[in-house]
């Protein structure tokens, strides 16, 4: 696939105000969040949906792995293993179980959430994580796309996961499937070429001739590093601080912390400035659409000033 590029250009209105703000906070609805020293005063607020607990835990791992992605300090690593906004703030809300499982109800309530504190704690971003497959009640289906529609429309920015149910055609989320819904895929690169493994062999993907075109972007996802919530500290020693995870789980979060170093640089950007901007710079990879979308999430030129 190739693709005509336009020279980068930041719009001139995103420069003005104020300028670049210190930290953008960044909703994340998984499996919950974990002490760890990594995550140490980024977390805002945290909501149970599965449990009703009131104080922050994880009894999966996946939700702190996640939140290490978009803003670990890299505490126990020496700054070596940090996340991608190590300045971002964090929203939590737990809408899975023990065993990664949940339930519409729960999201939808999570969702609704989001939105009544959306002003109170300045979320810009949302990172979902989790991947819903057909439902049988059309309905709730139906209503999970309008409320995340609704986020979209007061100016956060959904950053979903395509799912990891690939590779064929259509294969994609239905969480993920929204034109108001940034949709990440994953993709490595060069990197676990030869791995038969990797995550982009099962990585969501797209229908070809779908009006809607998904996936929006991809990102790297196997075999990344990031915090693990049962880390342990004997008698001063620190034990498996970090674990690799792999799926489209693990490269939405890294869009969802670009999108986050790139509002603290752009503070007025709006969902749409920003999508355009991650489609002009991405990297084509000469993949098909439904499987690449715009191409490779690429940092550097998202964050260029020209």
């Amino acid at each position: 696939m190739q693709r005509v590029r336009e020279q980068v250009q930041v719009p001139e209105q995103l420069h003005s105000g104020a300028g670049r703000v210190k930290s953008v906070t960044v909703a994340v609805l998984d499996t919950g969040i974990a002490y760890h020293p990594d995550l140490v005063g980024r977390l805002l607020a945290f909501s149970d949906f599965v449990e009703g607990r009131s104080f922050p835990y994880d009894d999966n791992g996946h939700g702190t792995h996640v939140c290490g992605i978009v803003c670990g300090s890299g505490e126990l690593s020496g700054g070596r293993f940090c996340g991608m906004a190590p300045e971002a703030k964090l929203v939590v809300g737990k809408v899975l179980d023990r065993q990664g499982e949940g339930s519409c109800d729960s999201m939808q309530e999570a969702l609704e959430w989001v939105l009544r504190v959306k002003n109170r704690y300045g979320i810009r971003v949302l990172n979902i994580s989790v991947g819903i497959g057909d439902l049988k009640e059309r309905y709730k289906e139906q209503m999970l796309r309008k409320s995340l529609e609704l986020l979209w429309d007061h100016n956060i920015l959904v950053v979903c996961a395509a799912g990891n149910t690939g590779p064929e055609d259509g294969s994609i989320s239905e969480m993920a499937s929204s034109r108001k819904v940034l949709t990440v895929g994953c993709h490595d690169g060069r990197y676990c070429k030869n791995d038969p493994g990797r995550c982009e062999t099962y990585s969501g993907r797209g229908r070809r001739y779908d009006v809607t075109r998904k996936p929006d972007i991809v990102a790297p996802g196997t075999r990344i590093l990031s915090c693990n919530a049962f880390w342990q500290n004997r008698n001063g020693r620190i034990y498996r601080p970090y674990v690799a995870k792999s799926g489209t789980s693990m490269a939405t979060p890294i869009v969802s912390g670009a999108a986050a170093l790139a509002m603290e640089k752009y503070p007025g950007i709006t969902n749409e400035e920003f999508v355009r901007l991650l489609s002009l710079t991405a990297t084509d990879l000469g993949e098909p659409w439904n499987k690449q979308g715009f191409g490779m999430l690429n940092v550097r030129r998202l964050l260029e000033n020209k």
